[in-house]
């Protein structure tokens, strides 16, 4: 074992590399050396203690790094764990579909190219040029498709909010 002082230049080295501090690259050293003498003192041989050396100060550090950020981490097991689910209630999808049919009858009133544009637009989520090369025309006649489709809503909309 006469190879220590390329052994703690590894080591350290391999530390530096994983963001300890000069602090904790001397604790992880020294517990790894401590280690490695100890598995010696009861008998164990190693062929490679550099290699030994250098694994273990990387696991310590892995180690270290998580202890540090002990708070990050859940207190219960995942299995316990209470996943919220992102996607609509039952409800919801009710009241959008009902949306969406009396969006839909509203819109009986246009022309159905007017509809395609609106529902790729709001539906689809299209962009104005998206629509444009879809249905080949200019944008400006995108806009006024969407412009003629919004009046219809509206006015549909004012008329609901006036009955009593």
């Amino acid at each position: 074992m006469n190879g220590w002082p390329e052994y703690f230049r590894k080591m350290r080295g391999v530390l530096a590399r994983s963001g300890c501090g000069r602090a904790e690259i001397e604790d992880l050293m020294q517990d790894a050396t401590v280690r490695l003498l100890e598995y010696y003192r009861l008998g164990g041989e190693v062929r490679e203690p550099e290699a030994v050396l250098v694994r273990t100060v990387q696991r310590l550090a892995i180690n270290h790094h998580r202890d540090a950020h002990a708070d990050l981490y859940a207190d219960h097991p995942l299995e316990k764990l209470e996943l919220i689910d992102p996607s609509p209630t039952p409800e919801e999808v009710v009241l959008a579909e009902q949306c969406l049919n009396e969006m839909s009858r509203t819109l009986d009133a246009v022309s159905r190219r007017t509809r395609e544009v609106v529902f790729l637009q709001r539906i689809h989520g299209y962009s104005y040029a998206q629509i444009a090369r879809e249905m080949a025309m200019p944008v400006s006649t995108v806009e006024k498709h969407i412009a003629r489709a919004m009046t219809v809503l509206l006015a549909k909309q004012r008329l609901e909010l006036q009955r009593p």
